[in-house]
């Protein structure tokens, strides 16, 4: 790359610049355009200003009158307000903060679409497996437990009898020859 950056590039750069997201080398070079070029420089100092100006609106955001400690309490029981984990006075209480506070409505919502996306996310996925396998292991653990879960009483009786019954077999066989 040569030392001198055309108008061009230094305005393509310009939001890079305005927000340190350059290299050292590179800002350099915006540097000396900047200091050679009036109309790069008037534009740099127009972008520098609606960026401090945009800057400023962002972080007057957080002094609104929405942001509130019950605004707060709110956003912490949010998760637990959408699953229905909350008592009938709690979620009364997050209902009305969300009806009166634009700030609780917009983080409701989005916690409903975040909550109807994930939704249908797993039923997508759960659609693409032809053979549901939980099922499977579940009917096999289950039956895995009853062998394991029976009366030893009854294992050995059943162990006796198959001894008897082998016993039989063999002096019938015994006694035919």
């Amino acid at each position: 790359m040569q030392n001198e950056l055309t108008c061009g590039q230094v305005i393509a750069l310009m939001s890079f610049y305005i927000e340190d997201k350059i290299n050292e080398k590179l800002k350099s070079y915006v540097d000396e355009h900047l200091k050679k070029c009036p109309k790069c420089r008037e534009v740099y100092l127009q972008s520098k200003k609606i960026a401090r100006h945009v800057l400023g609106l962002v972080d007057n955001l957080d002094e609104t009158p929405y942001m509130t400690k019950q605004y707060e309490n709110f956003k912490n029981n949010l998760s637990a307000y959408v699953d229905n984990e909350l008592d009938e006075n709690e979620s009364i209480r997050m209902k009305k903060i969300a009806i009166s506070n634009p700030l609780a409505r917009k983080d409701l919502e989005d916690m409903y679409s975040f909550k109807k996306m994930m939704h249908n996310s797993f039923e997508k996925t759960k659609a693409e497996w032809k053979n549901d396998y939980s099922k499977l292991i579940i009917t096999q653990l289950d039956k895995t437990d009853y062998y394991k879960n029976s009366d030893p009483f009854l294992k050995l009786l059943a162990f006796f009898c198959v001894i008897i019954g082998v016993l039989v077999a063999g002096l019938m066989a015994m006694l035919n020859f």
